[in-house]
C-alpha cells in the first residue's frame, strides 16, 4: 500500500456546532493521536480523503503535512460516515512510524469457483493481520476453486505476502461451501396429477 500525502489545518473549534462549520468548509473533522502524544484535532481536506479511502480502505497510510509545519504518519482507525450523504463526519487516525509493526484487519477476496450446485457462505469479509505499517496489503486473497459442498475456508489457508503475519485464530472461518438447494421444476408431474381420467362418457365417444 503506497502513501498518500495529505494537507492538513489544526483545529480550533470543537463540539458539534464546530464540527459542522468545518464540514460546511469541505472538510472532515480528524484526531490524530497515539505514541504518547496529546491528541491533535485536525481538519482535513474531503474530497482528497475520500478519494484515498475509496482507494484503499482502512489500511491507508497517510503522510498528513499540518499547516502548522508538523507532519505524521497515521492509519485511520475508526471513521463515521453520514449514511445518508454517504459523506464522512469524523475520522480518528492513528500515528504510526515506519519500520513499525501494527494490527489491521484487511479484506478477504475469495478467488476462483467452487464445485457444480454449490453456494458460497461468507462468514468473514476480513482478516486480522500484523505487519509494517506503510507496507500493509490492501487485500488479501483465499481460494474455493474446486470446493465441494461440506467444505470450508479458515484463516489458515488464506494467502498472506511476504512480512505480514496472520493475528486472527487460524481457526477462523472465512467461507463456508453448502449444497445448492434442489430445483423442482413447476409443471412437471403437476400436469400429469391434474390431467383428469377418461370418463366412460368420453371413452364410448
Amino acid at each position: 500500500m503506497s502513501e498518500v500525502k495529505i494537507s492538513a489545518e489544526p483545529r480550533t473549534e470543537f463540539g458539534k456546532g464546530g464540527a459542522r462549520r468545518t464540514r460546511r468548509a469541505g472538510k472532515v473533522p480528524a484526531v490524530l493521536y497515539g505514541h504518547g502524544e496529546k491528541p491533535r484535532h485536525i481538519a482535513l481536506p474531503a474530497r482528497e480523503f475520500a478519494a484515498a479511502i475509496r482507494h484503499g480502505g482502512m489500511t491507508q497510510v497517510f503522510n498528513i503535512e499540518i499547516s502548522d509545519g508538523s507532519a505524521a504518519l497515521a492509519l485511520p482507525k475508526a471513521i463515521q460516515r453520514d449514511p445518508i450523504k454517504d459523506t464522512f463526519d469524523h475520522v480518528d487516525l492513528l500515528v504510526v512510524r515506519r519500520g513499525e509493526k501494527v494490527t489491521v484487519d484487511v479484506p478477504v477476496q475469495l478467488t476462483g469457483e467452487a464445485a457444480r450446485d454449490t453456494l458460497i457462505m461468507t462468514e468473514s469479509t476480513t482478516l486480522s493481520v500484523l505487519a509494517d505499517a506503510t507496507k500493509l496489503p490492501d487485500r488479501l486473497e483465499a481460494s474455493i476453486a474446486g470446493l465441494e459442498a461440506g467444505s470450508h475456508v479458515t484463516a489458515a489457508d488464506v494467502k498472506l505476502p511476504a512480512g505480514v503475519e496472520l493475528a486472527a485464530d487460524a481457526e477462523l472461518v472465512i467461507a463456508v461451501v453448502t449444497a445448492a438447494p434442489t430445483q423442482v421444476i413447476e409443471g412437471e408431474g403437476a400436469a400429469e396429477a391434474e390431467t383428469p381420467e377418461a370418463t366412460p362418457a368420453a371413452a364410448e365417444a
